[in-house]
């Protein structure tokens, strides 16, 4: 039989820290849904979870390019004392 797991598995786990990222994650990223097991009780087969958590990236994400604009430039130190 397989374990399934809870919320609070999953935060333990590390998989997941709060309820709207979880939420998001289904919607947006692919975490399986899991089975409603009561009025207010979710689960998730732990072969599923970790079949995900495979099948994610595990790459570092790639360093920005840097901006074309540059901002304002500073304000030259000896200047500064000049004009107060």
């Amino acid at each position: 039989m397989q374990k399934r797991l809870r919320y609070r598995d999953l935060k333990e786990r590390g998989v997941i820290k709060n309820r709207p990222t979880l939420q998001n994650w289904i919607r947006d990223r692919g975490l399986p849904p899991g089975q409603l097991t009561g009025p207010n009780s979710r689960t998730w087969g732990e072969a599923e979870v970790e079949a995900w958590l495979a099948s994610r990236p595990t790459a570092p994400k790639p360093t920005p390019k840097p901006s074309r604009r540059p901002g304002r430039p500073r304000r030259n130190p000896e200047q500064a004392g000049a004009g107060a």
